[in-house]
């Protein structure tokens, strides 16, 4: 893409959506935030509406850019879908999104090329094209929020694998009993999640509260909340060790609570990596917080874009649909 160029990117979640424009460099110009509608019709209403609003606000060098209007769409949503043929497959978040080929919808009625990606893929881009996996080859992102699930940029460039749904990592299990997540006692995403947290810390303790306040709780000293992050620690770095050798990453970049509360996990995850992963395979991978913050799912969608540009037939780069 030429740094003119800029391109729209649509953040589909459970409960909003944004809309957001942006340049090649990852900076976003404009967005509009609204509430994921619950019926289909009117989700995908509003959501054409407010991006032909930005694309009219953005063309032919409006709002004062020399960029000749927006130059294609990314869309970044929670999977399953099927990223190659533009299709969203019944994700969890959203009741009722059963098999919307949303690209297609959106190239028929804006005339430009669209891109989809998993939640996970589209931060795992935006955190390797401007945030801490820039500049690498070998790139593992671990969104670590409310769920967990893993982007993978491998030989420099996403690889989703056969049926799209590489990075599923939040559904291994890591040990027979544990708090639940991704359907699993025991799993990944289960010991390292919000809501995993969460379970384990009621689990433990039959209190109720957030993942988020587990950290808290564990930042202030509590002994309760450090006993159940040290448990979370230990599974991400023996998942961490187990992945440091199987893809042998230059680096792991690991999103939301990680980010927030690193000084709670380093330790124990460098511990965990130092113990079972192989010298020659965790010598050469760091560990980093994402970088981009609340930016990322911004970010993350107009990657989207940027990437599917970067990697389409001419004629789709040039503006014309294939």
């Amino acid at each position: 893409m030429e740094n003119s160029r800029i391109v729209a990117g649509i953040d589909i979640g459970g409960t909003k959506t944004a809309v957001s424009v942006g340049g090649e460099g990852g900076g976003i110009l404009e967005k509009k935030v609204f509430p994921t509608a619950r019926d289909l019709k009117t989700a995908l209403e509003n959501i054409f509406r407010e991006t032909e609003a930005l694309i009219n606000t953005y063309r032919n060098g409006a709002a004062g850019l020399t960029a000749q209007g927006v130059s294609a769409l990314g869309i970044s949503c929670g999977g399953p879908l099927d990223s190659e043929r533009g299709i969203v497959q019944s994700p969890p978040n959203l009741p009722g999104w059963d098999d919307v080929p949303i690209v297609e919808m959106l190239e028929q009625r804006f005339s430009l090329p669209a891109f989809i990606e998993n939640d996970a893929n589209a931060c795992a881009l935006a955190e390797w094209y401007y945030g801490a996996g820039k500049g690498c080859k070998h790139m593992i992102f671990l969104t670590f929020g409310t769920g967990l699930g893993a982007g993978l940029i491998l030989d420099g460039k996403l690889y989703r694998g056969a049926s799209g749904l590489a990075g599923e990592a939040g559904h291994i299990r890591m040990s027979e009993d544990g708090p639940p997540g991704y359907g699993k006692r025991g799993s990944l995403e289960g010991w390292c999640s919000g809501a995993g947290l969460s379970a384990a810390y009621h689990d433990a303790y039959g209190e109720k509260i957030p993942g988020g306040e587990v950290c808290i709780r564990a930042e202030r000293g509590d002994t309760k909340a450090l006993a159940i992050i040290e448990k979370s620690a230990f599974m991400l770095g023996r998942a961490l060790a187990l992945f440091i050798d199987l893809i042998n990453p230059e680096r792991i970049v690991i999103g939301s609570i990680f980010s927030r509360s690193e000084a709670l996990f380093r330790a124990g995850i460098e511990k965990l990596i130092r113990d079972e992963a192989l010298p020659l395979t965790a010598g050469v991978c760091t560990i980093h917080p994402a970088q981009l913050g609340e930016a990322l799912g911004d970010t993350a969608a107009i990657c989207v874009a940027v990437n599917g540009l970067n990697n389409a037939p001419p004629l789709t780069r040039s503006g014309l649909l294939a």
